[in-house]
């Protein structure tokens, strides 16, 4: 089996478009068609139904998928051990972080490492906290530095870096601004816009709220917490933001008591030996 057969077919699953897998690979799309074809051919089936200008896995498709993302990950790491042997710190390093890590605690450490480490390139994908444990179970990404979740998954490792305290903020016109000490039943009362309670950030909030048998107002949410500060500053309702975050027009509130917190960390898999440029990333942040 071709192994760029393969790279091709897992583009186009990937963006649901040959002109994006071919624009991926810096090839004509008539060239990654052919690829397919080939695949096809050889494997005896369709891969990928093509509806308009819609490209979605087949049933056969889907079936490859796994077995394509193994193959590609065993030969990634193939090339990175041969690589690792001369024990320079190069090649590609791929890394997963969300968007307000890499706005808020990333920066610093990347020009630190990018100084340090020059024939290392770096493809960074911005992704939830809970994605990037999925993309590091397939083998998407080598490491990901993310909100750490509550109960750390089956074979990743989690190393925390930085504890990330989160206050309640509302505008100082808001009615629960200025009266001092609050209880967190209060906060019930009133609109809350927050992270998605299926995050790692969201189920700590819901936790807390939970244990003390209260129901919250949600107006919105969403996973960027850029957004919800934005949205939080023009008066929309109360919010529980990193500590980082907190800046005018927003002002924190007391609540005695509470004190959530997160922890912000590196993560990769038990089962991954991990390149020199991922081990030197690892070494930078702890």
């Amino acid at each position: 089996m071709d192994i760029q057969n393969l790279e091709a077919f897992l583009l186009v699953a990937e963006q649901g478009s040959f002109s994006g897998a071919a624009e991926a690979l810096h090839i004509t799309q008539p060239a990654v068609s052919k690829r397919i074809a080939a695949l096809e051919q050889q494997l005896g089936d369709s891969l990928f139904d093509r509806i308009g200008r819609s490209v979605t896995l087949t049933e056969a498709g889907r079936a490859l998928l796994p077995h394509a993302e193994a193959i590609s990950g065993h030969l990634r790491q193939a090339r990175q051990s041969i690589d690792d042997l001369s024990g320079e710190v190069t090649g590609r390093l791929k890394l997963g972080t969300s968007h307000h890590i890499g706005l808020h605690r990333l920066p610093p450490v990347l020009r630190q490492y990018s100084e340090a480490y020059p024939g290392v390139a770096l493809d960074i994908d911005f992704m939830d906290s809970e994605q990037a444990v999925d993309e590091l179970t397939r083998g998407n990404v080598e490491i990901a530095v993310v909100t750490l979740a509550p109960e750390p998954a089956p074979n990743i490792v989690s190393t925390p870096v930085w504890d990330d305290p989160l206050d309640f903020m509302a505008t100082a016109d808001h009615p629960l601004a200025g009266l001092g000490p609050l209880p967190l039943s209060s906060f019930c009362d009133y609109p809350v816009i927050l992270p998605g309670l299926t995050t790692f950030t969201g189920r700590i909030v819901r936790q807390l709220f939970e244990a003390e048998g209260l129901k919250l107002d949600i107006t919105l949410s969403t996973n960027y917490l850029e957004t919800i500060r934005m949205m939080a500053a023009v008066g929309l309702g109360w919010t529980l933001l990193p500590r980082t975050m907190l800046q005018a027009p927003l002002v924190a509130l007391d609540v005695p008591g509470a004190s959530p917190r997160r922890q912000l960390g590196l993560l990769y898999h038990r089962n991954r030996r991990l390149s020199n440029a991922a081990q030197a990333f690892n070494r930078l942040l702890n």
